[in-house]
């Protein structure tokens, strides 16, 4: 498994991100096509995991002032289950470690609160919001 970044929004890393959120969040989720892509593409840092050359999930990183809101974190369908996302999500904490994050924040689907748990992410204080119209949690993951 390889995993890419980039921040330019006409490189192929981009491209394979916007596919990959396509088929989980516009498909599958039904979000809206001009909900999912917004006004932060711009300004956010793009994470791919490829196997084989097969783009397979995906998250973005946009910089805030305690480290990095992390965003946008998708799987393909046939992969999940198989630690994919993991790997993806302890790449980026790696990333924002070395770039001298102090934490990590997300907002984390409900449905997914184990997986998120299980990497040492915490709950906040923060109560349940939707986030179009998918139940979330704010989470973060603090470096020692």
């Amino acid at each position: 498994m390889d995993i890419e970044m980039s921040t330019d929004l006409n490189s192929q890393v981009y491209q394979d991100a916007l596919a990959i959120r396509t088929a989980v969040f516009v498909k599958e989720q039904h979000v809206a096509p001009e909900r999912e892509v917004d006004a932060d593409e711009a300004k956010a840092t793009y994470f791919v995991a490829y196997d084989n050359g097969l783009a397979v999930a995906t998250a973005r990183l946009l910089p805030e002032d305690y480290g990095y809101h992390v965003q946008r974190v998708a799987v393909a369908a046939p992969y999940r289950h198989h630690g994919v996302g993991k790997l993806l999500l302890e790449h980026l904490a790696d990333f924002a470690e070395a770039h001298g994050a102090r934490e990590l924040r997300l907002g984390a689907q409900v449905h997914a609160l184990g997986f998120y748990k299980a990497l040492g992410y915490e709950l906040t204080a923060r109560p349940e919001f939707l986030d179009a119209g998918i139940r979330h949690r704010e989470m973060r993951l603090v470096f020692a």
